[in-house]
């Protein structure tokens, strides 16, 4: 069924061109879901074979099968991922640790992922193994879905399939219902908060993001996997090809035709999130109430007609170009992505076309190859009969040990790597949250016992132990206090000898608490100029503007603008700063939205963090604001 083979490639072509550049086809993910839908089909319509002709399913035989044909070039991958990371970007061996070990050997990739956060659409990560999820599911599928027809078919009549049809359409049904009620609506934060929950789960002390849950979890997506095994249970095609239907090629046809322009429309259309009106994103709600669900049954659809041998569609989509590209569609999918994450170091970044096509080339490149000397050999059982016949060749032993080595080296390198932070966004939040622990420890007052001193007056005296109570500490020259944009320029902030209180995500609320608690300290006298950066991440309204004030009335304080491509809220936001100083006489306005253009920025347009001169460059306008000259460096 070569027409099959065309809506592989089809649909991971979709997948990879979504993955380079999200605004060249928006709904390019939903090919997954064409994938899951096939495999739903085609694994239902072997077991049934199996059953009908040997009387039994062999659980063992099926799930070697399966193994031969999903381990050897996913291990091949990984390894060379490992081998790579070894020896170009070390730093990274720790952090990408997790996927490894959840992507083999425990086919685990989409759970690990919803547990530690790694949503689908996450921006800022260097994630290689990101799209080992969808095998996730699949292998999963694999695992289990023997063992349930093993049990629904043990009477082996074939009456009992159209009621089992019904139980999985039924089932798919169902799963979309129970998706579309526990869609979270409306902006999500990136990250949860106690005044942030929208769009989270709280599960053992963790946010668990339910959109992304619904999007990567095995459960919610079983609705394509179940669509294709009842398809599989009313539409066998030798069958099919032996009755009535024989002569319904055309019409047929025009199913396929009315599929592909759904699924067409769908991936044009459909969106896995945008940025939200007043805070973060939001997810596409078609999405998830019907959006998967209608590609499913565009998918049915179209399986139908390229499973007939008369229509034209098996005959248009098994083209020996789209027959080549569904063949291998498991490899470009297993390569394409750490690739892309090579060329980008980071997900979220648009490939440039020029950057696509060097990806594709080498993306077939690896793909072709590990296709024609590891996928094909070991699958269809001639690797053994390769190895006796090259036995004797040192060449290709002292070759084979050598790459044994150099994967097990880069193994126990993986292994042993520390988790280190990657990425200089991600970096510079580390900084930011070790600095403000350090300032938060150092400044709070506390009780301490030391020894006693030879003379000088004391509080209490126990023994040889006296308590003294520190004084708080004296109050700074200068304060700022800001979100990830500001945290990007922790060290050079810092270097004069002022509060800085730079943490990713933070809103309005989180803003004020920094302030209140830096006032309480006794950091933030009457006197500290202050410097506020807040509505990166989400909406400020003038009442929570004119709350920090209340806050500050004799300070000195300087507001930022905000710059952020894209976000709908910014502009709102920028337009309450500005008004500031016509109502109060202590604030003015740096406009970092018009100073954003002469710094270099990181690939998201947002942060400062990616070049060595800009955070200098940002604290140097924020030290200027502060009639601070002398600590402006160049």
């Amino acid at each position: 069924m070569p027409g099959l083979d065309g809506m592989r490639a089809l649909a991971v072509v979709a997948v990879m061109v979504y993955h380079a550049d999200v605004n060249w086809l928006h709904g390019g993910f939903l090919g997954v879901e064409v994938f899951f839908v096939i495999s739903g089909y085609l694994i239902t319509l072997l077991l049934l074979g199996e059953r009908e002709r040997t009387g039994r399913i062999d659980l063992r035989q099926f799930w070697i099968r399966r193994f031969r044909r999903l381990l050897p070039a996913l291990l091949v991958m990984m390894g060379l991922l490992a081998v790579y990371l070894t020896a170009f970007y070390p730093k990274a061996r720790g952090r990408t640790r997790g996927d490894f070990i959840a992507g083999f050997p425990f086919y685990s990739s989409n759970w690990y992922q919803i547990w530690v956060g790694q949503g689908y659409g996450a921006t800022e990560d260097f994630a290689p193994l990101r799209h080992l999820w969808s095998l996730a599911v699949e292998e999963q599928f694999y695992l289990l879905w023997p063992l349930v027809m093993l049990v629904l078919l043990r009477r082996r009549r074939q009456s009992d399939q159209p009621r089992l049809f019904l139980w999985f359409g039924g089932l798919s049904l169902a799963i979309t219902l129970a998706i579309g009620v526990l869609y979270a609506s409306g902006d999500v934060s990136a990250a949860c908060s106690a005044d942030q929950m929208n769009g989270y789960w709280k599960l053992f002390g963790r946010c668990i993001s339910i959109n992304d849950f619904l999007y990567l979890s095995s459960i919610s997506r079983a609705g394509g996997i179940l669509l294709g095994a009842a398809l599989a249970m009313v539409w066998r095609p030798v069958a099919i090809m032996r009755g009535p239907l024989a002569s319904k090629a055309r019409p047929l046809d025009l199913l396929a035709v009315a599929g592909l322009a759904v699924m067409a429309l769908l991936m044009w259309t459909l969106h896995m999130q945008t940025s939200g009106h007043k805070m973060g994103f939001r997810f596409d709600p078609w999405l998830f109430r019907g959006g998967f669900l209608w590609t499913g049954l565009a998918t049915v659809a179209v399986i139908m007609a390229v499973t007939h041998q008369g229509t034209i569609t098996s005959r248009a989509l098994g083209t020996p170009v789209l027959n080549w590209i569904g063949t291998r569609s498991y490899g470009l999918y297993l390569y394409h992505w750490p690739i892309y994450q090579i060329i980008r170091k980071q997900a979220g970044v648009l490939l440039t076309p020029a950057q696509f096509v060097i990806a594709m080339i080498a993306t077939v490149a690896l793909t072709e190859a590990s296709y024609r000397y590891i996928e094909t050999p070991i699958r269809k059982g001639r690797l053994m009969g390769w190895v006796r016949s090259v036995r004797g060749d040192q060449r290709v032993v002292w070759g084979g040990l050598a790459i044994g080595a150099l994967f097990v080296v880069a193994a126990v390198s993986m292994a042993l790597a520390p988790n280190r932070c990657v990425g200089d966004i991600e970096c510079s939040l580390e900084v930011a949250n070790a600095l403000d622990d350090t300032t938060t420890t150092a400044s709070a007052p506390s009780t301490v016992p030391v020894s006693q001193p030879s003379g000088g007056d004391t509080t209490s005296s126990v023994g040889s132990t006296t308590t003294v109570t520190t004084a708080p500490p004296e109050p700074k020259p200068y304060a700022v206090i800001g979100e990830s944009v500001m945290a990007g320029a922790v060290a050079p902030l810092a270097s004069g000898g002022g509060v800085v209180d730079a943490h990713e995500n933070r809103g309005p609320q989180g803003t004020l608490d920094a302030i209140k608690a830096h006032l309480a300290s006794g950091e933030i006298g009457p006197s500290t100029a202050v410097a506020i950066q807040v509505g990166t991440n989400m909406e400020v309204s003038a009442d929570q503007l004119d709350g920090f004030i209340a806050q500050l009335p004799t300070q000195p304080v300087t507001f930022l603008t905000v710059y952020a491509p894209g976000k709908s809220w910014i502009a709102g936001n920028n337009e309450r700063i500005h008004a500031l100083p016509g109502k109060f006489p202590n604030v003015k306005v740096l406009d970092w939205a018009a100073q954003a253009a002469n710094v270099k920025l990181c690939p998201d347009k947002i942060h400062i963090s990616c070049s060595p001169e800009s955070p200098r460059a940002y604290a140097n306008l924020i030290f200027e604001a502060l009639g601070r000259p002398d600590l402006v460096k160049t």
